[in-house]
């Protein structure tokens, strides 16, 4: 019988403990999991233009991951705005939680379709970028005002097999006419490694634009030679930019010269 008690009173104890266990570990649970949602950062999802390609964004992913945002550079086919918009939107589709959607040059147009209809996307960050209404094209806006001087740093367009027709900038005239303020080096680095537009994309009509009912913000260099910097106050305007930032001296490539600058209207935006 004294066996008999001792074993019993054992079951019990060890019984007793593992349960306390239980509850511990699930009061320890239960108070971590919302405080780590409470507290997530939005996925910042940069889209690169025309003649960029994901790798401009490189300073601006590092001062971003620094301040522990989830940020993804998506590879912007630049075939057209429609087929382009639906590929980021993909990604935008893919992410759970709030999403920042930032767009350089004639990225800018992309984000804005893609944003449409996406109620994770809390803010539109537009860096020397279009932002059409309905019906406007980037050719349009960028010859809205005088000041461009992209059309004469063209290279002769490449043939497509579909009939179509690429278009680069010709790599002596690339940093004085996308990248003045990038050092020679790094501005050779990127002639080499361009990505070509569609032609057809550059003349093909937005549809509703997304900063119509997105908060919007805007940045760019008042030494842009792609888009007048007439045209970018003009867009910033009209979508009632939350703030707009005019970099003294800077290029097209305003994220990849300043970018602390683009980092810090990013996070504004993100923390709004």
């Amino acid at each position: 019988m004294k066996q008999l008690s001792r074993r019993l009173a054992r079951t019990v104890a060890t019984g007793g403990l593992m349960a306390l266990a239980g509850v511990f570990v699930t009061l320890t649970a239960s108070a971590q999991t919302p405080s780590a949602a409470q507290h997530a950062k939005p996925t910042v999802v940069l889209v690169h233009g025309a003649f960029a390609e994901s790798s401009s964004w490189d300073g601006v992913i590092r001062q971003l991951e620094a301040q522990h945002y989830p940020v993804i550079a998506a590879a912007d086919p630049l075939r057209g705005v429609k087929s382009d918009a639906a590929s980021i939107a993909s990604i935008v589709d893919s992410v759970q939680g709030p999403v920042v959607l930032v767009g350089h040059s004639y990225g800018g147009s992309v984000i804005s379709t893609a944003a449409a209809g996406k109620s994770n996307v809390k803010a539109l960050v537009f860096v020397a970028a279009f932002a059409p209404d309905a019906g406007e094209s980037a050719a349009d806006l960028a010859g809205k005002f005088p000041g461009s001087t992209l059309g004469p740093a063209l290279a002769p367009p490449v043939a497509l097999a579909d009939g179509g027709k690429d278009l680069y900038i010709l790599r002596n005239r690339f940093r004085d006419q996308f990248a003045a303020d990038v050092p020679a080096a790094a501005a050779r680095l990127m002639a080499a490694t361009q990505r070509p537009i569609a032609e057809a994309a550059l003349g093909e009509p937005a549809g509703a634009p997304a900063w119509k009912t997105v908060p919007s913000w805007f940045v760019y260099g008042d030494g842009d030679k792609n888009i007048p910097p007439a045209a970018q106050a003009f867009m910033a305007e009209r979508a009632k930019s939350m703030k707009t930032v005019v970099v003294k001296g800077a290029s097209h490539v305003v994220m990849t010269s300043k970018p602390d600058v683009v980092a810090r209207l990013i996070v504004e935006a993100a923390s709004r």
